[in-house]
């Protein structure tokens, strides 16, 4: 079975469902938004430096640390994979220079 984002938030929706005695991902969300966001900016910083090192080993587990922080915290937020895949979607539609210009003239 190949990986996809996708099975990866459903992975988490699951784990989200248990006690946070026992799921990390349940944990985190019950600690709040705060919580979740807090450890996103950890991670985000954590692979800013590893993509600054010589080890590209480190960039990709941080970068996996980072794609997950990130879905917990969209889920905290009642946020779905979905929307972000839309919103995603909606932006490649036309060239980045293009969308980037309709956003800062937005």
């Amino acid at each position: 079975m190949r990986f996809t984002i996708e099975a990866l938030d459903a992975r988490l929706a699951e784990r989200a469902k248990a006690s946070p005695e026992d799921s990390y991902t349940a944990k985190l969300i019950a600690g709040g938004v705060e919580k979740c966001a807090q450890k996103l900016g950890e991670e985000a910083v954590e692979t800013v430096i590893a993509a600054l090192s010589e080890d590209p080993t480190e960039l990709v587990k941080e970068s996996a640390d980072l794609l997950y922080h990130l879905l917990v915290l969209l889920r905290a937020k009642g946020i779905s994979l979905s929307h972000v895949s839309a919103e995603l979607d909606r932006r490649t539609a036309m060239s980045g220079l293009a969308e980037k210009a309709a956003r800062d003239g937005a």
